[in-house]
């Protein structure tokens, strides 16, 4: 057994990132300047995204995206109830209603069956709420099955938002998420400065993605908004109070000292010195993705022998940005199995050894607040409840050794066997 704890999810900062800071530092900017720019440009260039807005989180480029789309009061945005509270906080910012429908047993990502019978009972039978959006989220790096939902957007014509805090730099058949649909796949795409949006799907369709501390690409705090041009200058004016002109250029040499506030807008806008960190985390993100594979597949081999854990899921048409890594445990209570033990109960096992690990997620309508506003039974979303009883995420980042892995691997092995009956 080990002897140090090992964290759930700790970043890897090198002293590229540490330089550049410094360098921040040391300039004339240190709030959104030039790096921003950089950072916007390599990273729309990396997924061949036509526009992308750095953002203070995640969170920021959710909420902005609804404003952008004017989505608000009397409006409705379908969405999982398997995510981070976030997800479904901005609908409520934004004052529209957010509709929970369950989720896939395989992926836990979002039913596109339940996706379409609840518009269809708000729609079609006029409910208090118009559906606008649909906000699904690619469920720790496995993108959802988004020709379906789509092809729901433009059936009903509805706004998708995607949640991909966690899919960064995930595929979805052959392509990056958040990509332009009308791009080449290659893997460092060359960004079209003459780029033209053309309606080719019909669909307003804004991506967000997440550098928090945890995630595959971090700046300590960040986010990314991608999407057409035009929605993207729309949100940067709603990500620093309306203005019509940002901060870099009101007191650069090419800017005017006169704006004008045109929205209610947000204080959202991420730092040079975020972006100094994110600039020398992209670069590195192909060889930290390749450190996360091989941690998968040491774990999906090692655990793929054992019929009381269920390895995570990972469709042929896509390519997993493995974000997390989320075991299941097929426990007595729940299933035929020999393995008596709860779920919580293997979580304080495992931290008995030494090893850092969590839950995600609580599914949202199990927390008082949107329990008791919405009237939710914990078998109103009955996948969802079910897998939640069951899931324990491990840990899954790039600076773990072989050795940890390996810790990782024992103390799992030794839980199962010490419940096994």
């Amino acid at each position: 057994m080990r002897s140090a704890f090992l964290p759930f999810s700790p970043p890897l900062i090198g002293e590229e990132e540490i330089a550049e800071v410094i360098d921040t530092l040391h300039s004339d900017w240190i709030t959104t300047g030039p790096k921003v720019r950089r950072f916007e440009e390599e990273f729309a260039a990396l997924l061949g995204a036509p526009a992308a807005l750095a953002l203070n989180s995640c969170t920021a480029a959710l909420h902005v995206a609804l404003a952008t789309l004017g989505i608000g009061a009397g409006d409705a945005v379908i969405t999982t109830p398997m995510t981070f509270c976030s997800s479904v906080h901005v609908i409520e910012h934004v004052g529209a209603r957010p509709i929970l429908v369950d989720v896939e047993p395989d992926t836990l990502n979002i039913d596109p069956v339940k996706i379409a019978e609840a518009v269809e009972t708000f729609n079609v039978k006029r409910e208090t709420c118009n559906v606008r959006a649909i906000m699904p989220v690619h469920l720790y790096g496995h993108p959802c099955e988004m020709d379906t939902i789509l092809d729901i957007a433009r059936q009903y014509d509805l706004a998708v938002v995607e949640d991909a805090a966690h899919a960064l730099p995930a595929k979805y058949k052959g392509r990056f998420i958040g990509q332009d649909p009308d791009q080449n796949n290659t893997q460092y795409a060359t960004r079209n400065t003459q780029y033209a949006t053309r309606n080719t799907d019909h669909v307003s369709r804004l991506t967000c993605f997440s550098f928090y501390a945890t995630k595959n690409l971090t700046t300590a705090e960040g986010g990314m908004l991608t999407g057409p041009p035009e929605l993207i200058e729309e949100a940067r004016m709603w990500s620093l109070h309306g203005l019509s002109h940002d901060a870099w250029k009101r007191y650069s040499s090419e800017g005017s000292w006169y704006y004008e506030v045109i929205r209610p807008g947000f204080k959202y806008n991420m730092t040079d010195i975020q972006a100094a960190i994110g600039l020398h985390q992209l670069r590195k993100l192909p060889q930290f993705q390749a450190r996360r594979r091989e941690i998968v597949r040491r774990y999906n081999q090692a655990f793929s022998q054992f019929e009381e854990l269920q390895i995570p899921t990972e469709r042929p048409e896509v390519e997993h940005a493995w974000h997390l890594y989320v075991l299941r445990l097929h426990v007595s209570r729940l299933h035929v199995s020999r393995l008596h033990v709860s779920r919580n109960q293997f979580i304080e096992e495992l931290k008995a050894r030494h090893i850092g690990t969590s839950v995600h997620f609580i599914p949202i309508h199990l927390h008082p607040y949107y329990r008791d506003k919405y009237g939710y039974q914990p078998d109103d979303l009955p996948v969802a409840y079910r897998e939640y009883q069951r899931m324990v995420s491990l840990p899954l980042y790039p600076r773990m050794s072989d050795q940890d892995v390996e810790d990782v691997i024992e103390a799992v092995e030794d839980v199962v066997r010490q419940f096994w009956r």
